[in-house]
């Protein structure tokens, strides 16, 4: 054997003992701070037996928690998806003054606390607020309502879907919607037939995401809701009140959705990738 293929072969181990000692940090590292954990939400949620379990789930206020929940995301990932794709549409196509201040914007919200976002809503619309007297002059509530939790929710959610669509989107150029204009094309048609089918996977995986942070925000909505039992506590903030109660199969019981839908948003992520990569169109994840 050659001094250059046992060098070959020593550098092979050492890069195969070097994988599988990072592999296994990782994996311990996985199981103690994800795995473990998530395993004792589903431990203690069925720790006194199936019919409490289900008791605490059709509890009125937990079902009102659920309901609110699926409220504010049903509302906020829609309007969050119109406004990821005119924002990404109008920064990869087009040229024009203040497109560095709208990227910035968008980021707004991943520098900027939870908790603080939502005091923001509460100083512009709370009673004492800036908007507050007018709002009450005319009998509207946002504040300590589901009205602010909604635009809480959207506030923190609104930069997934344009920063999955603005490096995909740039990276794909233009070429194919002047070609489809040049041709005869109109703006609409243009965006349905070309410009839609090539953001598909990047979309898809962009609304996952953001649902999923929508329904498991915390800080913004603990601020604006007023943590009214029944009225305006969503899943985490329902959570968190069983919990000091001291009612821990109830709290964990409703903790377990949070983790199912957690897995059950990673089932659907590894899929969507799995899709694009077949399919030839990566995903960019905003980067």
């Amino acid at each position: 054997m050659s001094g250059h293929s046992i060098q070959r072969k020593i550098s092979t181990q050492e890069s195969l003992s070097v994988t599988l000692l990072l592999i296994g940090i990782a994996l311990i590292y996985l199981l103690l701070f994800l795995g473990l954990p998530l395993a004792t939400v589903f431990i203690e949620a069925f720790s006194k037996g199936w019919e409490l379990y289900l008791t605490a789930l059709k509890e009125p206020d937990a079902w009102s928690a659920i309901k609110l929940t699926l409220i504010a995301a049903g509302i906020a990932v829609p309007a969050n998806i119109l406004f990821g794709v005119a924002a990404s549409w109008a920064i990869a196509k087009f040229e024009f003054k203040g497109k560095s201040l709208l990227i910035t914007l968008i980021d707004l919200p991943f520098a900027v606390s939870p908790v603080v976002s939502g005091l923001v809503y509460v100083l512009l619309f709370g009673a004492h607020g800036w908007f507050g007297p007018w709002l009450q002059a005319h009998d509207i509530k946002l504040i300590f309502a589901v009205p602010g939790i909604v635009l809480a929710t959207i506030f923190v959610t609104f930069p997934f879907i344009a920063r999955e669509l603005i490096p995909l989107m740039q990276a794909q150029g233009k070429e194919e919607e002047e070609a489809s204009i040049s041709l005869g094309a109109s703006g609409w048609q243009t965006f349905w037939r070309v410009t839609l089918p090539n953001i598909k996977w990047g979309l898809l995986y962009g609304v996952i995401l953001c649902n999923a942070r929508a329904m498991g925000e915390f800080g913004a909505v603990s601020v604006v809701s007023g943590h009214i039992r029944g009225q305006t506590n969503t899943m985490p903030l329902h959570v968190e009140i069983l919990y000091n109660e001291y009612n821990f199969v109830a709290a964990f019981a409703v903790a377990s959705l949070l983790a199912l839908l957690a897995l059950v948003t990673l089932v659907i992520k590894s899929v969507v990738e799995w899709q694009a990569k077949r399919s030839g169109e990566p995903l960019h994840h905003g980067k």
